[in-house]
């Protein structure tokens, strides 16, 4: 990615001012539970791997303070991504407060992690709001997704989903989007998946193009003011991650609020602050995955 300078993180390169959003209420809460993972993926997004530390796994007592600060702004959702959750010693305790407030969603790759806390997961099952997991299964055949994840973990992240769904937990799907595919043809293949495993054939299925690893040089199209008032309506921009979320993370061993989950790797979109100091905060579009979600929607709310 191209850091942008002081001198450009207002305007282009072009020197026209740069898109923005400006924060709306506050609807959905994320929480990174630090870049460790049970996996080495070698396209993560956040660079994700065992013992790794660029993200600080979080404790409850780290978090629930902006938890409790969230339900005083009206929040409607908390969800938690990684790194992968299940690693955090803490998730039990986390999940348990966060889900006795407000319905929680958590991102996880459902393997071994996952299968290995059944008894966190049974003392889950009657919180006062529910908790659904969407598993990330990269593609419909397990060659390709055990390329990226490692052999083995295409069927053991089938397992976990089918765990989750038997302990009564609501389930989604997140897979890759290549490039020019015929998207129907491809969630068609995972419907039939749904039926061979016993799956709910209505099941929520998130497509997300390559985003690419942290700190990645790429080029892309710079998102002016004129891009969103000139191909965006006011409702299309309400739509974007930042317009409703925000993301907290532990970073250096300090909390700091980000302004989605896709620009943890720049910290300009970064604020130490309250919540709501970070809602008048306006989001500049200068990060690469801003563009992703300019031009194709994507979001990883399912909201």
């Amino acid at each position: 990615m191209n850091i942008l300078t002081v001198s450009d993180w207002t305007h282009t390169t072009e020197g026209e001012p740069r898109g923005y959003i400006d924060p709306q209420a506050l609807k959905e809460l994320w929480f990174h539970t630090g870049t460790a993972c049970n996996l080495a993926c070698p396209f993560c997004l956040e660079g994700s791997k065992p013992g790794d530390d660029r993200l600080n796994r979080i404790s409850l007592e780290d978090v629930q303070g902006y938890m409790d600060e969230a339900v005083e702004l009206g929040v409607g959702q908390f969800s938690f991504t990684g790194g992968e959750p299940f690693v955090v010693k803490d998730l039990g305790r986390i999940l348990k407060y966060a889900a006795d407030r407000k319905p929680c969603l958590v991102l996880t790759n459902g393997t071994d992690a996952v299968i290995n806390r059944r008894s966190t997961l049974e003392s889950l099952q009657d919180t006062k709001h529910p908790i659904s997991f969407r598993v990330s299964i990269d593609y419909p055949n397990a060659k390709e997704h055990d390329e990226g994840r490692g052999e083995g973990n295409y069927e053991l992240a089938w397992q976990g989903m089918v765990l989750l769904q038997s302990l009564g937990f609501h389930v989604s799907l997140a897979r890759q989007a290549k490039k020019d595919e015929h998207a129907d043809e491809v969630d068609a293949e995972y419907r039939r998946l749904f039926e061979h495993y016993g799956l709910a054939p209505d099941t929520t299925i998130v497509a997300f193009p390559d985003f690419l690893t942290p700190f990645s040089s790429v080029e892309v199209p710079e998102i002016t003011e004129n891009c969103m008032t000139q191909f965006q309506t006011e409702a299309q921009r309400d739509n974007y991650m930042c317009a409703f979320s925000k993301m907290i993370v532990k970073e250096d061993g300090k909390m700091r609020i980000y302004a989605c989950t896709l620009v943890d790797d720049d910290s300009r979109y970064g604020f130490e602050g309250t919540l709501k100091e970070s809602l008048n905060q306006r989001i500049l579009l200068g990060h690469h995955r801003c563009f992703s979600c300019f031009s194709c929607g994507a979001s990883c709310s399912e909201l």
